[in-house]
């Protein structure tokens, strides 16, 4: 009976216990962020070349790692979000000119980078619905920049259902923005 109550008590000391609660020191002298215009583009020094991309680096002093990411934020930017009417995950003819424009992306400026396909949904419907259809939604995508000669290889498709709302305000209009399917670039 005595080690059941001493084994509870020293439990419970350490589980009440917890962590330390100390803060964690950040080094500020390393935090140096380098701006750059969205149209500059990093040339590479002849002499860097065969180098891996940790240590290549450009004129402005960013890595060609750096530079790729920043490519890809610039390119996702510029690659639209296809939206949808209603329970419906068929793409309209409004909706047809936003995907000839990303596809157009995905096969020049953004052809060296793979394509994830993020479908989302209002919060009407169960989470198992929502999640459903914001597959069908990303599939009906991938169709459409399949038939408009993207390679179906570089497409990934995931839904996060209602779980990734940029509104939350409840009206049609933001509930609209919410049924959609967003483009990311993966390396």
């Amino acid at each position: 009976m005595k080690n059941i109550v001493l084994t509870s008590v020293v439990t419970a000391l350490l589980v009440f216990s917890g962590c330390s609660s100390k803060d964690p020191i950040v080094d500020e002298s390393a935090t140096e962020v380098v701006a750059q215009p969205a149209q500059e583009v990093a040339s590479v020094d002849t002499e860097t070349v065969g180098k891996d991309d940790a240590s290549v680096t450009s004129e402005n002093g960013m890595s060609g790692a750096d530079s790729n990411e920043m490519t890809m934020a610039n390119l996702e930017k510029e690659m639209l979000s296809v939206y949808f009417d209603f329970d419906k995950f068929n793409i309209t003819s409004q909706m047809q000119t936003k995907i000839a424009n990303d596809a157009t992306l995905a096969k020049t400026s953004a052809n060296s980078f793979m394509i994830k396909l993020e479908g989302n949904c209002d919060e009407w419907g169960s989470d198992e619905y929502n999640f459903a259809l914001g597959l069908k939604r990303a599939n009906a995508v991938k169709n459409a920049l399949v038939s408009e000669g993207v390679d179906a290889n570089r497409i990934t498709m995931v839904s996060y259902g209602e779980s990734n709302a940029v509104c939350s305000d409840k009206t049609k209009e933001c509930w609209a923005k919410n049924r959609r399917v967003d483009f990311k670039l993966l390396p």
